[in-house]
């Protein structure tokens, strides 16, 4: 699922020229780069306006370069033209983006989810008023996902806003037990301490 009013996803980053002929080197914003080989058509752009379309001539994963690939956009045939294009997003429609397996989720459609918290007891609203003080409670909004490790293949890091403070929340199974991007919410019980790692000193 996309956030509301999103039309467009970034799948690359475009870092300079490569080569002679107009190639661009790119930083790879998807982990499905494989399938880029098989799309003719992207499109380039930038905060300032409307992303203009950009055929593609050819494409290869850069094996030198974790992370990296590289294009060659039509009409795009000089070390000048294609430092031009430094800075770019390449952009995909949204209505393009991969379907994920199940379990699996884009960390933009993270951002903007309710964070409701449970305790460890069990919760049982329909059966007496006194579990109320056990039902979840929101805590905040997600505001960034920030990738950690080597090569971002750590945890993830929620980033969520509230009323104490932002806290940070790692994106485990174990900690983010329920996740449903299209009611915008995500479901955590937190382990005991972490609100003390974020409080500030």
């Amino acid at each position: 699922m996309s956030r509301p009013g999103q039309r467009w996803v970034a799948i690359a980053r475009v870092l300079g020229a490569r080569g002679n002929k107009g190639e661009v080197a790119v930083e790879l914003l998807t982990d499905f780069p494989e399938r880029l080989s098989r799309v003719v058509r992207m499109y380039l752009g930038d905060d300032r306006g409307e992303p203009r379309v950009g055929r593609v001539s050819s494409f290869w994963i850069d094996q030198n370069h974790k992370g990296q690939a590289v294009f060659h956009f039509a009409g795009v045939d000089s070390i000048s033209s294609a430092e031009a294009l430094r800075g770019q997003l390449v952009l995909l429609p949204i209505t393009e983006r991969v379907t994920l397996p199940c379990g699996m989720y884009f960390l933009s459609d993270l951002i903007g989810c309710a964070v409701f918290e449970h305790s460890e007891a069990a919760t049982s609203v329909a059966f007496s008023p006194c579990s109320l003080r056990t039902a979840p409670a929101v805590i905040g909004k997600v505001t960034e996902v920030e990738l950690t490790g080597l090569d971002g293949q750590g945890t993830p890091l929620l980033h969520v806003d509230t009323p104490g403070g932002e806290v940070l929340i790692p994106l485990a199974q174990e900690i983010c037990f329920e996740i449903d991007t299209a009611a915008r919410r995500i479901d955590v019980r937190l382990p005991e301490g972490l609100r003390d790692l974020n409080a500030p000193d």
